[in-house]
């Protein structure tokens, strides 16, 4: 080896100074001297070895690694009713918390003026890095790069491609909503979502109409677009009835309007899952355990979003960033709606 470090007489040997001489990363000599599996033997003795020529001990590898490490970090959000920033929240604690990390939850309401402040006031407290989470799936303005501490985006991706999102899959979740009503014997779907101006609903959409193509079906109407109310279910599934009564199936874009959609067929003498099978998206619980029968709804798994994005906010802090969209899977939870108790 012949890096050129300075002596350790000189100074307090630093892991920058073991990892200068191995050649390696220092998140590589962190792991290294750690004894992770993720390091390749010749890798992980070139790194002892200058740990060694340094006399670089385990403890101060450990004062090397909380150096400038607060514990904390902030998670920024939009979602004034906690819908979503709250299980995200949740998931982010459970992968931090082995690792004693705090984090701080900021509302920023969905002023830019308000983050702003936020992001200022998290970064005087030194936090190690950020989670900004999105009260939609539509891209959001970057928070830019300059910022001192790492930053991934939840549920709402950043508009910068450099930056690190983890969303939700949304053309598969309307995908596997359709496979799963096709599972159960339905073939004249029909779709009834909210509003249009929401990337969620257009994606959901997409995967609904690819779904019917691959199963060779088409969808009974067209896509009812509205608003993310049960009154809109209510009005737009009575008027699907009167035009198309030979559905069988409708898959709403949100549990609240499926709801709605419930209401509607019980007013016109259908009986649900019998005649007609029902299935939300989002599986709240205040919507789906509510309806008669339990709702079947697809679990947009917002507590596995939290924790993976802070598995990847942890991983940046230690040296290995991503960047680019990484989307998460759905899951379908089956209930009475589709399936006959």
């Amino acid at each position: 080896m012949n890096n050129a470090v300075p002596s350790p007489a000189s100074r307090k040997v630093t892991l920058n100074d073991v990892a200068r001489l191995a050649g390696v990363s220092v998140a590589t000599a962190s792991k290294a001297l750690n004894g992770r599996k993720q390091v390749r033997a010749e890798t992980r003795a070139r790194v002892v070895e200058a740990a060694e020529q340094l006399s670089f001990s385990p403890n101060e590898l450990a004062r090397s690694l909380l150096a400038d490490r607060t514990g904390t970090v902030g998670l920024l959000t939009n979602d004034l009713e906690g819908r979503f920033s709250i299980p995200i929240l949740m998931g982010a604690e459970d992968a931090f918390g082995a690792d004693s990390v705090a984090v701080f939850l900021c509302d920023a309401r969905g002023d830019a003026i308000r983050e702003k402040h936020h992001v200022q006031a998290l970064l005087s407290r030194r936090v190690d890095g950020l989670i900004v989470v999105g009260s939609r799936t539509d891209p959001r303005q970057s928070l830019g790069r300059e910022l001192p501490v790492p930053v991934v985006y939840a549920y709402a991706p950043s508009e910068d491609p450099d930056d690190l999102s983890i969303v939700v899959d949304n053309v598969g979740a309307g995908r596997s909503a359709v496979d799963h009503l096709v599972s159960t014997g339905r073939t004249r779907i029909a779709h009834i979502t909210g509003d249009p101006t929401y990337g969620a609903s257009q994606e959901r959409a997409a995967g609904v109409l690819a779904a019917l193509d691959g199963h060779g079906l088409e969808l009974v109407g067209e896509v009812r677009f509205g608003s993310w109310t049960e009154s809109w279910g209510r009005a737009a599934a009575s008027m699907l009835l009167g035009q198309h009564p030979e559905l069988d199936a409708i898959l709403c874009g949100s549990d609240q309007v499926a709801r709605g959609v419930m209401d509607a067929l019980r007013e016109h003498g259908r009986v649900v899952p019998d005649d007609v099978a029902v299935m939300g998206f989002d599986n709240w619980e205040i919507f789906t355990s509510g309806a008669r029968p339990d709702l079947t709804s697809v679990d947009m798994n917002f507590e596995r979003l939290g924790r993976v994005a802070a598995q990847r906010l942890f991983a940046a802090i230690d040296g290995e960033p991503r960047s680019g969209v990484e989307a998460l899977d759905t899951r379908v939870v089956i209930r009475g709606s589709t399936v006959p108790g």
